[in-house]
């Protein structure tokens, strides 16, 4: 049986990109459950089995650290592959496709790791501004871009011409809102998560008004 030193042996000798990966997993678990402010790096250190001269080796600071972390968090879930989908129906002018695609990619980050919107969400409760601002500079085109194709469609009458940027975070915030409700908070629905999804796009294309005919 190995001891806790031969461990600790073998963790150092762990190649620099699979240290600097395993340290920002392990980042990530603690400031998803300790936000920015709670979470110290030697907790961190001593968690990835490794002194803290290590972690600065590889981060000057514990605010490039979190920076990393914030990185880690965009760069999975096939982030780019989802923008790129997003796009695609953009060119084919697929309103509803793209709502949907929009409304299920939100929904299934949740499910895939909540640990990033519980990081983002301790930002935003500690009033961390760096962090908050490093994950704007990351979002905030996206949110334009879709701005601006709701913005082409209702040019070309396909769509009510409402503020686009009211329709964008209405498609975003149900879907973000349903994920935060069942995977933060413990609340219970009736439906899966793709019958969520079936009625959200139902809700953006055609509204809640019952269509009475006279």
């Amino acid at each position: 049986m190995k001891s806790v030193n031969d461990l600790r042996t073998q963790t150092l000798r762990l190649p620099a990109s699979d240290r600097r990966r395993q340290l920002v997993e392990t980042a990530l678990d603690f400031f998803s459950r300790k936000g920015y402010g709670g979470a110290t790096t030697k907790e961190i250190a001593a968690a990835a089995g490794v002194t803290e001269a290590i972690i600065f080796r590889h981060f000057p600071s514990k605010q490039d650290l979190y920076n990393a972390v914030l990185d880690h968090y965009h760069n999975t879930g096939s982030f780019s592959e989802c923008i790129a989908q997003w796009k695609n129906c953009m060119e084919r002018n697929d309103d509803e496709g793209l709502v949907r695609a929009i409304v299920e990619k939100i929904i299934e980050s949740y499910r895939r790791d909540l640990r990033g919107h519980r990081v983002l969400l301790f930002a935003a409760l500690e009033g961390h501004e760096t962090g908050l601002e490093h994950n704007r500079q990351i979002s905030f085109p996206i949110f334009e871009l879709l701005c601006q194709y709701v913005a082409r469609r209702q040019s070309e009458g396909a769509l009510r011409g409402v503020n686009p940027g009211a329709i964008v975070a209405a498609v975003a915030g149900m879907a973000s809102h349903y994920a935060t409700m069942t995977q933060m908070f413990g609340f219970s629905v009736n439906s899966n998560d793709r019958q969520m999804a079936d009625s959200f796009v139902d809700i953006v294309m055609h509204g809640i008004q019952a269509n009475h005919h006279t």
